[in-house]
């Protein structure tokens, strides 16, 4: 793997794993309420959050998933795999100041599709925050003689 290209399809194999971990800050609510317009008040707005069953503001669940979005673009598989499908289950608010640790691991491999199974998940410490499973398509090492 290299800063270009992640892991080919031949290198992958179930039981790997990478994480990415990031504290969320102010910045980053009002900078993903900027690029998605998602403006919801229980992310932006301390008095109208302070009223939701959240007693305060929470982060979007979607910053919390890009989070494993980053794992599976950048560490595993990486640089040209491909999205297919991602479910995910919100399990617990993110606040500001809390780190998230996303983690994507290897659970199952589909040769003719070229497909890769990972279960994805993001904590705050011992609490599960996000819970899910990605399928995304990664290309053979070129010198396979197959097209990609």
């Amino acid at each position: 793997m290299d800063d270009r290209q992640g892991f080919y399809f031949d290198d992958l194999e179930e039981g790997m794993s990478e994480v990415f971990s990031k504290t969320i800050t102010e910045a980053d609510l009002l900078m993903f309420a900027g690029v998605s317009g998602d403006t919801n008040p229980i992310h932006l707005d301390q008095d109208f959050a302070s009223r939701t069953m959240f007693e305060g503001r929470i982060a979007h669940g979607m910053l919390t998933a890009s989070l494993v979005s980053t794992v599976l673009g950048t560490k595993l598989p990486g640089p040209g795999a491909i999205y297919v499908n991602q479910n995910l289950r919100f399990l617990a608010p993110v606040r500001i100041g809390d780190t998230v640790i996303a983690r994507a691991a290897v659970t199952a491999l589909n040769d003719e599709k070229k497909r890769v199974t990972l279960a994805t998940t993001c904590n705050v410490g011992e609490t599960k925050v996000l819970d899910g499973e990605a399928v995304l398509m990664v290309p053979r090492r070129p010198d396979n003689n197959e097209v990609s």
